[in-house]
């Protein structure tokens, strides 16, 4: 098997990884659930099965991943051999000392094979090079394959935002301390 390469990507990368299909398929998702009582307010999120799988697309537009990338972050990208097949935008102007990881992509030709966690640790690097103590990974709630990942990495889940996406959806956050 090649050997994945990662490496910061530049301008002319853009166009070539925002081309990269970032939509998954899913048979779990996170589902939420809120009861409001006087006094007190309960959210859970629980695993739940789907009856068959779905594809989910990614929250944000290609014209939207284009108008963010032209703001400052740090995005790097994974090859193999010349091919990119993956990406990582990681900005730490969101929230003090922290490198928070926006958008997150492998093709799906290559997923499964560990291109994902090496951009996340690539990305941890990034930030404890930069003194960040934490880094938090947004996703949807849909994003069963991307909850499991960060789980494994050892992210622990550490909130959500309803309506967060343009498509509505909900963005769960999982953080990890870096030092």
């Amino acid at each position: 098997m090649p050997e994945i390469g990662i490496r910061p990507a530049t301008a002319s990368d853009w166009q070539n990884l925002i081309a990269i299909d970032n939509a998954y398929q899913t048979s779990y998702v996170w589902q939420m659930d809120r009861n409001i009582d006087v006094g007190q307010v309960t959210v859970n999120f629980r695993e739940v099965r789907l009856p068959r799988a779905v594809r989910v697309d990614y929250p944000r537009t290609t014209q939207r991943l284009g108008e963010e990338w032209s703001k400052p972050a740090m995005i790097l990208k994974a090859s193999l051999d010349t091919m990119m097949v993956g990406y990582i935008r990681v900005d730490e102007t969101l929230s003090p000392s922290t490198a928070w990881v926006t958008d997150l992509a492998v093709r799906p030709d290559v997923r499964r094979q560990g291109i994902a966690s090496g951009l996340v640790l690539a990305a941890q690097d990034w930030a404890t090079q930069r003194n960040l103590r934490r880094m938090i990974i947004e996703m949807q709630s849909k994003n069963y394959p991307g909850i499991c990942m960060a789980l494994k990495l050892g992210y622990e889940f550490s909130g959500y935002q309803d309506q967060y996406y343009a498509n509505q959806d909900i963005a769960l956050f999982f953080t990890r301390f870096l030092r």
